[in-house]
């Protein structure tokens, strides 16, 4: 095992110039440059590793194979790896959590540099297998020499990444001077848009597609207020209170987890947006699409009507502590969009009278013990023709409200 430390300083980097060609030099230079301007601004992050690697062998490193890991903040995946081969280009592979991708992270070539924080340059000829389990699988391919560098974020991150060649001789003193000089921007063009990555993630995770989107092209300011003409879906679940109060507070989490997956997947299937989750319940919307407000409809009574087959099933399999019955409310109206908060505390919240009557009709699914009602602004919608259950008063509204069943 041969490391090979890391040369960051302005000094070390004014040397490693010096000891280049002039040609070389030009083109590493031309390679850090397209880093900062055009991989930068890249939406897909494989073109960048590609054109990356590209660039490099044209610069004469003898790269056969490359991987890159990076953390990200995903709740379905720790991390996002990059596989490259001449042979088949890039192949993405998702990261899982828990403690088995932990294991054998530890183990390997990514941990070592990352607890070093220097290079590590291996002639595999002269490698046991047995210094990583990487090592028998790099060898049975046919690679001769494998390098793998460290990538840290500013935030403490651990990433890296992997070149291995086929070649006899290696990356060359050459070829590691070029790789020097240019991995730092490598390394900083990374870093950037990782960030970008992981704020757009955790704010499309907190607070829905849409509403992220607005936050990010500056929609912030206090009393801001969009309206999206839609179909409106209420739903919580029943005696939740009851329930969870026998539960302790991971198996309330458990219960809440394995009811909101027979939801949301039918909701999203369906086209719709969950906006919110309230403790035991959702707000979600299916927009309308100019003037086909029938088909929002329709999809948000589809997404109902599944979720509901889906606790049914979940109840008959026994998924939960106890069965569990829920209610769904469609209404037909405004969802609005609003800044509301104080100081520099906001909240991109839900808010409106067309929300609010939803609320209430789902209020109604408990008093007349129903799974599923609907108001007379969305059965309006409606291709069918839903059996009518009257006028009924609600909390806040002077007018009785009309509600159906399907």
């Amino acid at each position: 095992m041969h490391p090979s430390s890391s040369l960051d300083a302005p000094g070390d980097m004014l040397a490693l110039a010096r000891s280049l060609d002039a040609e070389s030099l030009s083109r590493a230079v031309a390679l850090r440059d397209w880093l900062v301007t055009v991989a930068a601004r890249m939406e897909d992050s494989n073109e960048v590793l590609t054109g990356f690697l590209e660039r490099l062998i044209d610069l004469g490193l003898p790269i056969d194979r490359a991987v890159s890991a990076i953390e990200a903040l995903h709740t379905e995946y720790a991390g996002i790896g990059r596989f490259w081969t001449r042979e088949e280009g890039t192949v993405v592979r998702y990261l899982p959590h828990g403690d088995r991708r932990e294991a054998i992270y530890q183990v390997s070539p990514f941990a070592h540099v990352n607890r070093t924080r220097e290079w590590l340059l291996l002639d595999l000829a002269e490698t046991p297998d047995d210094l990583f389990p990487v090592i028998p699988e790099l060898k049975e391919a046919g690679y001769r020499h494998y390098l793998t560098i460290p990538v840290r974020f500013t935030n403490g991150a651990e990433n890296a990444i992997s070149f291995a060649t086929r070649s006899p001789e290696g990356f060359g003193e050459r070829g590691l001077t070029i790789l020097r000089l240019v991995m730092p921007s490598f390394s900083l063009v990374t870093e950037l848009r990782a960030t970008s990555n992981r704020l757009d993630e955790v704010l499309r995770i907190y607070v829905g597609d849409d509403p992220h989107k607005a936050i990010l092209s500056g929609a912030i300011q206090r009393g801001q207020v969009t309206r999206i003409r839609s179909a409106i879906l209420f739903a919580d679940m029943r005696d939740y209170t009851h329930i969870s109060s026998t539960l302790t507070p991971e198996s309330a989490v458990e219960l809440l987890n394995n009811y909101f997956d027979c939801l949301v997947p039918p909701i999203e299937d369906e086209g719709g947006e969950v906006l919110k989750y309230l403790g035991d319940g959702l707000l979600a919307i299916v927009r309308d699409k100019g003037d086909d407000t029938g088909g929002a409809a329709q999809s948000a009574l589809t997404a109902a009507s599944r979720a509901l087959q889906r606790i049914e099933a979940a109840n008959n399999e026994g998924r939960f502590p106890v069965p569990i019955n829920v209610g769904f409310a469609l209404h037909h109206g405004d969802a609005a969009y609003g800044n509301v908060g104080s100081g520099q505390r906001l909240d991109f919240t839900v808010i409106g009278r067309d929300v609010n009557l939803a609320s209430r009709i789902a209020d109604l699914n408990k008093r007349l013990g129903e799974p599923l009602l609907m108001s007379k602004p969305f059965v309006d919608h409606l291709w069918g023709n839903p059996l009518p259950l009257g006028s009924h008063a609600v909390e806040g509204f002077q007018e009785a409200i009309e509600v159906y069943r399907p």
